[in-house]
């Protein structure tokens, strides 16, 4: 692993929060390249190209969405709880909210106040991560996603492609061809260092 510390200027473009990514090979380079040094030195111009370089590679790259907050509600607890114990299940929200103690419509305003996202949302990247977790396990794709709860493996094939611009096998075929594919979250910090 290596961490990037960037001053607060040089990332003002960059997000504020951790976020996962997928690191291109020139990124990596880089990174491997600028960890060779103690501290990167403006005044030194191969060394400012090499902060710049990298800094427009960050900006440009592009997150991706396996985040999952949780809430801190104890009644959306109580429901974030039961779908990971098993992402699969298929009830609707008003069925799982009767175990909760709160309404429909409370659990969907908890979910949007507390983690940013519909419950809707939520649970799409429960299941989501739940599949990738299965198909990086070496599931079939049919499998992957009927145990995360999709009702059919084209529906899942289609949210993921929108959600990550590629097929599950394309997307994994790219991994297992690539070794360099890591993910790292990034944030903004006041020193700019890099280290093994």
């Amino acid at each position: 692993m290596r961490t990037l510390y960037l001053k607060p200027r040089l990332a003002r473009a960059l997000p504020r929060t951790c976020c996962v990514v997928n690191v291109p090979p020139l990124l990596k380079e880089l990174i491997l390249h600028a960890c060779k040094f103690a501290i990167l030195k403006k005044t030194i111009k191969p060394q400012r190209h090499l902060v710049e370089v990298i800094i427009d590679e960050m900006e440009a790259i592009q997150t991706v969405p396996l985040q999952l907050p949780n809430p801190s509600d104890p009644r959306a607890v109580r429901i974030a709880e039961a779908l990971l114990a098993d992402p699969s299940d298929r009830r609707p929200l008003k069925e799982i909210c009767r175990e909760s103690g709160a309404s429909k419509r409370t659990v969907e305003r908890l979910f949007q106040e507390d983690v940013g996202m519909t419950f809707g949302k939520w649970r799409q990247q429960l299941r989501l991560m739940q599949a990738m977790r299965f198909l990086a396990e070496g599931a079939k794709v049919t499998h992957a996603a009927l145990e995360a709860g999709y009702s059919t493996p084209s529906s899942f094939i289609s949210m993921f492609r929108k959600m990550l611009g590629n097929t599950p096998r394309l997307y994994f075929r790219t991994a297992a061809k690539e070794p360099w594919m890591e993910r790292s979250g990034k944030r903004a910090s006041n020193k700019r260092r890099e280290k093994a």
